[in-house]
């Protein structure tokens, strides 16, 4: 579908509605003045002013495949060394959600990336429940947190994680994700302990499949029972797959900006976002990474509606399901008065009429 001019309406709407958005890397979205100040700190700044350390946190807007776009999380990463580090970058991508109209967010990590100057892994996690609890209290967003294991890592620190991240359940810290290279690392079963102590502890689990390997990667994924898969929009081009996905009730969280970065499609244009909700597949829509992708919730709603279509009611229910499948299952109560606050929103709204 060609791309065209959003009416000041419903750009206007997009702006105010209250949003949840699911799927959200904080390594990906160190701020570029931050990035700046700690690189200098560290002599790793080269001479870079801040237009140039935001070109370099940047993605191409088409990489080659997925292993080209994680190049650009290495030096957010090399930052992201220290306690009061991930505590304070923690605490501003809650802020930076909020201008967005962010109500509900849910930020994910992978704590085993930030061990490098000896910080230990429980110390690691406590600094971004701390932060992340701050930039909460700051601005009313109301943010859980998702620990990440790697596919490339051992499968026996996939469960140290696994078991580190169990300890936090009480701390706001309620899912278990499993991300990183899938063409060197395909099968999700080598770290299938490291599911099961996730589950067992209450961890709601979710999987990043899909950003290699076609439709066929993303059933890989089923394997472990996720209630989510982030990403896996190859999907569409497997009808059984579709089925499976509708029938188990399987949300998929599409980023179709990250998805053209990471050369899954050719632009947001070809994304299979609508068409994979118009047959049915629960779907979310987020950014992946503010600063990596550069991009905002809002611009990638309003791409969303300009470039594949998508009408304010459709975006609606996406909004909407995103709280209905959050990791809020310890929760229930707060799920029912977030959903209640997003209704009476869209009873004032004939544009989002059918969109629940």
């Amino acid at each position: 579908m060609s791309d065209h001019p959003l009416d000041p309406a419903t750009a206007d709407l997009i702006r105010r509605m209250p949003k949840a958005e699911i799927h959200l890397h904080l390594d990906g979205s160190l701020r570029p003045g931050t990035a700046l100040e700690l690189a200098r700190q560290e002599g790793l700044d080269e001479g870079l002013d801040l237009t140039a350390m935001q070109d370099r946190l940047q993605a191409p807007e088409r990489c080659a495949d997925q292993a080209e776009l994680l190049q650009a999380f290495a030096l957010p990463i090399r930052l992201m060394q220290e306690a009061s580090v991930l505590e304070r970058v923690a605490g501003e991508l809650v802020e930076d959600v909020a201008t967005d109209g962010t109500v509900y967010a849910e930020i994910r990590w992978a704590p085993a990336l930030h061990l490098g100057h000896g910080l230990p892994l429980d110390e690691g996690i406590g600094a971004v429940v701390r932060g992340t609890a701050a930039g909460a209290a700051a601005t009313g967003v109301v943010v859980r947190l998702i620990a990440v294991a790697l596919r490339s890592h051992p499968p026996l620190m996939s469960e140290r994680v696994a078991q580190a991240a169990s300890r936090y359940l009480d701390q706001g810290l309620t899912g278990f994700d499993l991300a990183g290279d899938e063409a060197g690392h395909p099968d999700v079963l080598d770290h299938v302990r490291a599911f099961d102590l996730a589950r067992q502890a209450g961890l709601a689990i979710t999987v990043h499949a899909g950003e290699w390997g076609g439709a066929g990667q993303v059933a890989r994924a089923l394997a472990v029972s996720p209630s989510r898969i982030a990403h896996g929009a190859p999907a569409i081009n497997d009808d059984s797959l579709v089925d499976r996905l509708i029938d188990g009730g399987v949300t998929l969280d599409l980023c179709p900006t990250s998805n053209v970065q990471a050369g899954i499609v050719e632009d947001v244009a070809h994304h299979p976002l609508r068409r994979l909700f118009q047959r049915g597949v629960p779907v979310t829509l987020s950014t992946d990474d503010r600063t990596v992708s550069d991009m905002t919730l809002v611009r990638e709603y309003e791409r969303a509606v300009t470039q594949l279509g998508v009408t304010p009611a459709e975006l609606w229910a996406m909004d909407r399901h995103a709280l209905r499948v959050a990791f809020l299952h310890h929760e229930e109560s707060l799920r029912a008065r977030l959903l209640d606050a997003f209704d009476r929103f869209a009873a004032g709204e004939p544009a989002l009429a059918g969109g629940s």
